[in-house]
């Protein structure tokens, strides 16, 4: 049995390679061909639209490393092809965790196959090495499978939680930046370039969602729209409550500088509230480790003396 798990997983693994080196090195079709060799005259003619459009603050993916990408996620995109709806949630999951190349969510399902498929070989080969009977291999291979395809959702998920964290924390600032601004004269437009340029040292996520903001309303679009495309970009309830305040500021004809200094007190009253309340909640959390270590220990340190005297006398009893 041990021998026929081992050739089972050499030739597992020799497929896989094979299957990899397909994938990365195969030739690509004379229309391809073609069609590569169009966009770089193209490109090398003096008109580039992809090139034009792609700005500093959006992060584009090297070519190769989205080519390779999507060869290895074009498997999975034809076994389970995702809806419509569960792709523009990726999308918007990977804009929330700072992800905002159009190859992002092709990167995101490689990644996604490739631990779906190395996790397995792993334990399988761990398995055999160590000669565990096929029942329990079967499991740890099946574990595995379950484990590296909720591992990337699961990194995903405290990328995005990490980075909303960062751009609650620069709120704040960037509010507090934004009524001296305004205060001094200067329009939302200016604030908004302003609070780019200040806090990009200090909070970089908050400042290159305000710049991109700023460059959404530059090519013409909306300001009511570049601000709501903020609130959906980033996902925080308090960017949200912002997005809502300026817009009905600005449609009503009210004053945005009396408007931002309430809002950014009564932010301020909510993180110290938030504060307080983190600090209750301490306590109950320390229960568990109390109950599980600490006690235990401490009854060990008290009463076994105690009880190590009680076990001899009455073995002399």
């Amino acid at each position: 049995m041990l021998l026929v798990i081992t050739l089972l997983t050499f030739v597992c693994i020799t497929l896989a390679v094979i299957g990899i080196y397909w994938l990365v090195y195969r030739p690509a079709s004379a229309a391809t061909e073609r069609l590569q060799r169009l966009g770089g005259g193209a490109a090398a003619g003096g008109y580039a639209p992809q090139a034009a459009a792609t700005s500093p603050l959006i992060g584009s993916d090297s070519s190769a490393v989205a080519d390779l990408a999507e060869r290895m996620a074009a498997p999975l995109h034809r076994l389970a092809p995702p809806s419509a709806a569960e792709a523009h949630k990726l999308q918007k999951k990977l804009m929330q965790a700072g992800y905002r190349s159009p190859n992002s969510p092709i990167i995101y399902r490689a990644i996604q196959l490739a631990t779906m498929a190395c996790f397995p070989g792993a334990v399988a080969l761990g398995c055999a090495l160590l000669a565990r009977p096929l029942n329990s291999a079967v499991i740890f291979i099946l574990l595995a499978f379950i484990a590296g395809f909720f591992l990337p959702r699961f990194i995903l998920g405290r990328m995005v939680s990490k980075r909303q964290l960062r751009l609650r924390w620069g709120l704040a600032d960037a509010l507090d930046l934004m009524v001296v601004s305004i205060e001094a004269g200067l329009g939302l437009n200016a604030a908004l370039v302003r609070i780019g340029d200040e806090l990009k040292d200090v909070h970089p996520d908050i400042s290159e969602e305000f710049e991109l903001t700023n460059l959404e309303i530059r090519v013409g679009r909306e300001r009511e729209e570049a601000l709501r495309n903020l609130a959906e970009r980033t996902g925080v309830d308090d960017l949200r409550s912002l997005v809502a305040m300026l817009i009905q500021a600005d449609r009503f004809g009210t004053s945005i500088a009396r408007a931002v200094r309430v809002y950014s007190d009564s932010l301020r009253t909510k993180r110290r509230q938030r504060a307080e309340q983190a600090a209750q909640k301490a306590a109950v959390k320390l229960l568990l480790p109390l109950a599980l270590f600490l006690f235990p220990t401490l009854f060990i340190a008290i009463l076994g003396p105690a009880a190590i005297n009680l076990m001899d006398t009455f073995a002399k009893m």
